[in-house]
């Protein structure tokens, strides 16, 4: 990144503002951006503003309230807002944006024009590959975007242990110390994912936790344990101040009797506001530590749904007050980590990220969207261009196996020679992340699991693909939905994102592995005789190509599940998640089959006993 290309989205400090901010006060400058008479959509106040104005200077917001002629002048450039809600722009308070399958400049083009000018990312799926060099490439690249891109810390490289799972990393807490030194942009530790490891007191992890709160960063967490467990306390007591594993209402009011800030989540596949959002809406919960987050949106739902617009909207088609709705993705957002002076509502002194929405508010139609006082998109498009980021070498060639797979690598060894053996079934859950611990008997032919279309399981097989100890486990999957023989291979694969292939036939597993290992990570789908690919260069996990070709490719990865007989919605994003051990119940890593309880995480054999 060049320094003209950071300069051109940088984000003043306030102080460094405060000079020209009371020169215009005082009618020696005048407005570069001014919106006259539009309908403010006060977060501050709760209230709906008829005939308001606002004049930007620079970057951020100098004046709010009823026109004044004398603060433009011919430079300034005037939006006519009649007709028109103003309102902050939308800031999605905990974001993975490698799971859009985009790099963070196609991201920032997909979601400016649907109004979202920020967002909390936490990039622990390119820290687990490629570490503290991939959280620095993610920072400076989103740097050079329009967007208040803050960025989080990974706390859990891995997710777990090292005994559980193997990662391309390990962070401990000299590099989340060393990662929140980069800036004040570098906000938070990102989600707790160890929870059990906090309560239970990990050194690692409570570490972890003592150099953000040192560093005057606030914590984000992700807890699962069930309601009324006297742990969350515990939880809270060690600084975890967020939570976005909120799936029933029982669960925000818990969370914000405590003092947590709930995230009620609404991505691609984890469908959890209409549920969470009851907690406020038919138990009268204040909604001022209510967050709306997406969490995981794959970049076919940003084309066909939207983002933050889609998930305020969603909450006000479920009996939320659209201010309050929109309060729950701006202001509630940035009071969340400390940064309200700066984003989350329209007032003097923040900067200028501003929308524009026609209609009814509660469409949350997003006409136009101001970042940091530039027009950046209008009626849907992107009206500036942003430069494409020079990746490293080591960036986009992260996936380290050596060797072609055969379908000898995807025969699972039975415990007998012939017959049935009783087995434990990880079965996915359409909308969810948990999957469910099911036990099945399979047939067994020739000492090895004979699994075929008609048994309606499949085989999962994960890789190490990080280079370090050439690990690989077995496990199986049920829900999947392969009604003919078929195979999806993926480096895509939560937290640690070894290569996980999922299927019931060991040569189509072996192809679509295969064909992964040579695009350098991706997601591969073998079955009736053709290979469906979408390569993805940056770290095994995002393509470098434009967004509407990502999406295209996409596209063709999930029709070529439906064609295979798997239906649910979005599909890839729930299977993705296979090997992601700290969600209940049963999932699968490069060590083995691995259960989360109460007590904590434990390796379980695929054999009952």
């Amino acid at each position: 990144m060049t320094e003209q290309q950071q300069a051109a989205y940088g984000r003043p400090h306030l102080a460094d503002c405060i000079p020209d901010m009371v020169a215009f006060a005082r009618g020696e400058k005048k407005a570069t951006l001014y919106i006259r008479n539009g309908k403010l959509v006060s977060v501050t106040s709760g209230e709906i503003i008829p005939n308001t104005c606002v004049a930007v200077v620079g970057t951020r917001i100098a004046y709010v309230g009823p026109h004044v002629e004398s603060m433009i002048d011919d430079s300034t450039r005037v939006i006519d807002a009649a007709g028109k809600y103003i309102a902050p722009g939308l800031l999605d308070g905990h974001c993975h944006i490698e799971s859009s399958l985009l790099s963070v400049t196609s991201f920032a083009n997909a979601v400016l024009p649907l109004g979202t000018t920020g967002g909390f990312f936490d990039p622990h799926e390119i820290s687990n590959v490629l570490g503290l060099p991939g959280l620095r490439i993610m920072l400076d690249e989103a740097r050079q975007t329009p967007m208040a891109a803050y960025m989080q810390v990974a706390s859990c490289v891995p997710a777990t242990n090292p005994e559980f799972e193997t990662s391309g990393a390990e962070f401990g807490p000299e590099e989340v110390a060393e990662a929140l030194s980069w800036g004040p942009d570098m906000i938070a530790l990102g989600e707790v994912m160890n929870f059990p490891g906090v309560v239970y007191g990990d050194p690692k992890m409570i570490g972890e936790i003592q150099a953000t709160l040192r560093a005057g960063r606030v914590v984000d967490g992700h807890y699962t344990w069930p309601v009324h467990d006297p742990r969350l306390s515990a939880y809270a007591a060690a600084g975890v101040s967020g939570c976005h594993e909120s799936v029933k209402p029982e669960d925000v009011v818990e969370r914000v009797r405590l003092g947590i800030y709930a995230k009620m989540r609404r991505g691609s596949a984890w469908h959890d506001v209409e549920a969470t959002i009851k907690a406020h809406t038919e138990m009268g919960v204040d909604s001022r530590r209510m967050i709306l987050v997406s969490d995981d949106r794959i970049c076919d739902s940003l084309m066909e749904e939207g983002h933050m617009n889609f998930i305020v909207r969603h909450a006000i088609q479920q009996g939320v007050k659209p201010v309050t709705a929109f309060q729950m993705a701006t202001l509630n957002t940035a009071e969340r980590f400390g940064v309200a002076r700066d984003v989350g509502s329209v007032t003097p002194g923040t900067i200028a990220d501003i929308i524009l929405l026609d209609g009814n508010l509660a469409d949350v139609n997003v006409v136009m969207t101001i970042a940091r006082g530039d027009v950046v998109a209008e009626h849907g498009r992107m009206v500036v261009e942003l430069q494409p980021f020079d990746y490293p070498e080591f960036a986009v060639n992260s996936v380290k196996l050596n060797r072609e797979l055969t379908p000898a690598d995807f025969e699972i060894e039975a415990p007998v020679a012939s017959g049935n053996v009783k087995v434990r079934v990880a079965e996915v859950r359409e909308n969810h992340v948990e999957t469910e611990e099911v036990f099945t008997e399979v047939p067994v032919e020739g000492g090895k699991l004979s699994i075929t279309p008609e048994t309606t399981l499949c085989k999962m097989a994960i890789f190490e693909r990080h280079g370090r100890n050439g690990n690989k486990a077995y496990g199986l999957v049920g829900n999947v939905g392969f009604h003919r023989p078929a195979a999806l291979a993926m480096t895509v694969a939560h937290d640690s994102h070894n290569l996980l292939v999922i299927g019931n036939d060991d040569a189509l597993m072996a192809e679509a592995a295969n064909a992964v290992i040579r695009m350098q990570g991706g997601i591969a789908i073998a079955s009736n005789g053709e290979l469906t690919e979408l390569p993805l260069r940056l770290a095994g996990l995002m393509s470098t190509a434009p967004y509407e070709s990502v999406v295209e490719q996409s596209e063709a990865i999930s029709q070529a599940l439906v064609d295979a007989g798997c239906t649910m919605n979005y599909a890839f994003m729930t299977l993705s998640l296979l090997a992601l051990v700290v969600i209940p119940t049963l999932h699968i890593s490069d060590t083995g089959l691995i259960r989360i309880s109460d007590a904590g995480f434990e390796k379980v054999s695929l054999f009952a006993e």
